[in-house]
């Protein structure tokens, strides 16, 4: 099958690891069982199929979790997939707060990444929802009315980062604290740089 060696830079990490380490590497195992490639993409370790992302393990405060990059293609017989927010199409997640879970899942786990495999093999993609014009916020077209640059800016950005100023300025309540959001994020968007940059 795959190449099944660990990789060092994963092996590093895991190792540093504090609170999900036992979690992490009881995952790994199981993931290098199913015959995936371990990789070292996004400061997590990754595990391909033929050079295709099919999981990733992730360390959060509350759970460590195995998200499947194209989990909405999976039938989650067991209905154990998390959608990760709102605005998430493809990713879905199986979380885990303690080792004892793994265990009691190894079984469910294996059969999910095997079918993320058969999701390769068969060349699935999923099909994503058109991205709908952005409708910017009436504090934001202001400031891009007082300060052109700022517009800009803001258009040379990109989609995802404008969709991502747009979704947090717009989930305010209250035009004041729209218009605190937007006044925060000027400096930044003028530096070229997203929501989380």
């Amino acid at each position: 099958m795959t190449n099944s060696k660990k990789n060092l830079k994963v092996n590093e990490y895991v190792s540093n690891e504090k609170k999900w380490r036992e979690e992490m590497e009881k995952l790994r195992t199981i993931i290098i069982d199913c015959g995936l490639t371990e990789e070292w993409k996004w400061r997590k370790p990754c595990y391909t199929f033929q050079e295709s992302n099919v999981v990733i393990i992730q360390g959060f405060k509350e759970y460590c979790a195995l998200m499947f990059f194209k989990g909405v293609l999976l039938k989650d017989a067991k209905g154990v997939l998390i959608k990760l927010g709102e605005n998430s199409q493809a990713q879905r997640q199986i979380r885990f707060t303690e080792v004892r879970e793994i265990d009691e899942m190894e079984h469910i786990i294996k059969s999910y990444i095997n079918e993320a495999i058969d999701v390769e093999k068969a060349g699935l993609e999923v099909n994503f929802k058109e991205k709908t014009d952005l409708i910017i916020p009436e504090e934001l077209q202001n400031k891009f009315d007082k300060i052109p640059i700022l517009k800009t800016a803001f258009q040379a950005l990109t989609p995802g980062r404008q969709r991502a100023y747009v979704i947090y300025f717009s989930q305010a309540k209250q035009s004041k604290t729209r218009e605190t959001r937007v006044e925060k994020y000027i400096q930044q968007i003028l530096d070229g740089k997203g929501l989380h940059d």
